[in-house]
């Protein structure tokens, strides 16, 4: 199991740094369209629709509304913002839902309702991604979101081995703990400090401002990429599966390894542009 996790690692790794360095709008666009199409197939299963045409149609649905969205953003970009918040607004509603569970799932337990909350995951972290791409040093930023997820997830689990007694979401997800938590926070504060210093040595200066509103985005996008994790299992375990899919030898499928990416982007992004913060002034 261990070599299988770090060979397709080793394989997606370069895959996804060279799609964002360097692939292009369109190509990007497409890139990482492909990827949610492929998330989107596994949604279907987690929202019970099990026949294979039933998941490649609900595919084929996630991307023409990606298509959609792409042509009418085009038009009128002054919307984006608008789908930004909606999907920072589905990830505030995720939390009720993981904080009750196993309670209140007769609110989102239909099929139709739960491929509805794949619509509200997939299409925000696809716009995220885009507002991203067209911002100053795009491949910087993209970067440093997946540090967020990488610095929370790691120190997670350095602090959970170490202190892990008291359960964050017991009913979800029983391995996450409080000091898990705790120490992914500590850990991507760390990250962001690094990265101000990093920013104000050789890209521009960072005054007080910038790095209490580079600090701000990281907590608040560290904490909604842990509940987009938590909302993944909370899915799977109603479900009764382990795993998003199998297509990912040794790490289950791509939603099992995008779950944080996707609530994590759209944040960032709305953040960004909520409170005007980016990498040139």
């Amino acid at each position: 199991m261990f070599k299988e996790r770090v060979l397709t690692a080793l394989v997606l790794a370069p895959i996804m740094i060279g799609g964002i360095f360097f692939l292009e709008d369109k190509p990007f666009a497409l890139f990482i369209a492909a990827i949610a199409t492929i998330g989107a197939w596994e949604w279907a299963n987690i929202a019970g629709y099990q026949k294979n045409w039933s998941r490649i149609a609900y595919a084929f649905a996630v991307f023409v509304c990606l298509y959609i969205s792409a042509r009418f953003l085009r038009v009128r970009p002054e919307y984006l913002v608008y789908y930004l918040a909606v999907g920072t607004l589905w990830w505030v509603v995720a939390f009720a839902l993981v904080k009750r569970y196993p309670g209140g799932t007769d609110m989102w337990t239909a099929r139709p309702i739960r491929a509805l909350l794949g619509l509200c995951v997939l299409v925000p972290m696809w716009v995220g991604f885009m507002h991203l791409k067209t911002q100053p040093h795009s491949s910087l930023l993209i970067i440093y979101v997946m540090l967020i997820v990488w610095g929370a997830d790691t120190g997670a689990y350095f602090a959970g081995k170490q202190w892990g007694k008291a359960k964050l979401a017991p009913h979800v997800s029983p391995g996450k703990s409080w000091a898990g938590f705790w120490g992914g926070l500590v850990t991507t504060i760390v990250i962001a400090l690094i990265f101000g210093f990093c920013i104000d040595r050789w890209l521009q200066p960072m005054d007080g401002s910038d790095v209490i509103r580079l600090l701000f985005i990281t907590v608040i996008t560290m904490v909604i990429s842990v509940l987009g994790d938590l909302v993944e299992s909370m899915m799977k375990r109603h479900r009764g599966i382990k795993d998003s899919s199998s297509l990912l030898p040794g790490h289950g499928g791509v939603l099992d390894r995008i779950d944080s990416m996707a609530a994590a982007v759209p944040v960032f992004a709305f953040c960004m542009m909520l409170l005007g913060w980016g990498l040139v002034k």
